[in-house]
């Protein structure tokens, strides 16, 4: 089994400026109204820890035949689909917060309703940037990777919206074990999994070995991710996370520390993450960055 290391960050890092850079060029390639438009970049440029992107590198990076333009507008579109929940979530219909990234939420900077428009505009504008040619204008697009990523990742959202409406439903609830991961499985773990295997497209068939090894490293490693978030909104303060610690326990979320206790929570995100590691050993030292990310999960502040 891979073992974990001290956390070496590397992959993380040089994911998070590239894809800065892509984020600003495909923002940049569309005619936005104000305040649309500043409501747009207010809610992608602002940070964030850019994880699903740089999984989306780094499981392109596993093979020397991969498409990286694919990659690159893959990691884009997956970022988009992620800030536009990031702003509905936050939304007084939803989670109500005032705060994200260490900023003032899209409603709160734009109104309710251009933040609204933002998300639902960031939505469309994900799809357009997956099916274009940016970033390889004087390419042939792969129409089949094109077509696969797609439906990756509208089957990834449509879970993401239906883990949503779960999470609100089970609020002040006591659900057990099994309903609480499958919340999760869709409302976080998708997209996490949709990143890795719109890389993975680009990378490797259908029929190859490593597809199904991925999927099994997206699946464990997302709902580490969530685990882990459940439990840094315990340990953690306001200022480390960029939004308002403890608010999951003032609207009385169903989490994994309220259900198990925050010791057993957090042995559980271990064993979800050795479960995430022990499917990158089919790929030896060419997984090395998506180690990296898988050892960032935990280790992260916020």
């Amino acid at each position: 089994m891979t073992s974990i290391s001290p956390v070496n960050a590397n992959a993380l890092f040089a994911a998070q400026e590239r894809i800065q850079q892509d984020l600003k060029l495909a923002l940049d390639a569309f005619s936005l109204a104000e305040p649309l438009k500043s409501a747009v970049y207010h809610a992608v440029m602002l940070g964030g820890k850019r994880v699903r992107p740089a999984l989306c590198y780094a499981a392109a990076s596993l093979s020397e035949h991969s498409n990286f333009a694919a990659a690159r507008r893959a990691a884009v579109a997956v970022e988009f689909i992620h800030c536009y929940s990031l702003v509905h979530d936050d939304l007084p219909c939803m989670d109500n917060d005032l705060l994200r990234r260490g900023q003032p939420t899209c409603h709160v900077a734009f109104g309710e309703d251009t933040a609204l428009l933002a998300g639902d505009i960031l939505q469309s504008m994900a799809f357009e940037v997956l099916t274009s040619r940016l970033f390889d204008q004087q390419a042939s697009v792969d129409s089949t990777v094109v077509l696969k990523q797609v439906q990756i990742l509208a089957t990834a959202s449509s879970k993401m919206v239906s883990g949503q409406v779960m999470d609100l439903q089970a609020e002040g609830k006591a659900i057990d074990q099994d309903q609480l991961e499958t919340i999760h499985r869709n409302k976080t773990g998708a997209l996490i999994q949709a990143a890795i295997m719109m890389g993975a497209v680009t990378a490797f068939s259908g029929t190859d070995q490593a597809i199904p090894q991925l999927r099994q490293f997206g699946q464990n490693i997302g709902l580490a991710f969530q685990v882990h978030d459940d439990v840094l909104d315990i340990i953690s303060t306001t200022e480390t996370l960029g939004k308002t610690a403890g608010k999951d326990e003032q609207v009385e979320k169903s989490t994994y520390p309220a259900l198990m206790g925050l010791e057993q929570a957090q042995q559980y995100a271990q064993s979800l993450q050795q479960q995430a590691l022990a499917a990158l050993d089919y790929f030896g030292e060419s997984a090395k960055d998506l180690l990296e990310i898988a050892q960032f999960v935990l280790s992260r502040k916020n």
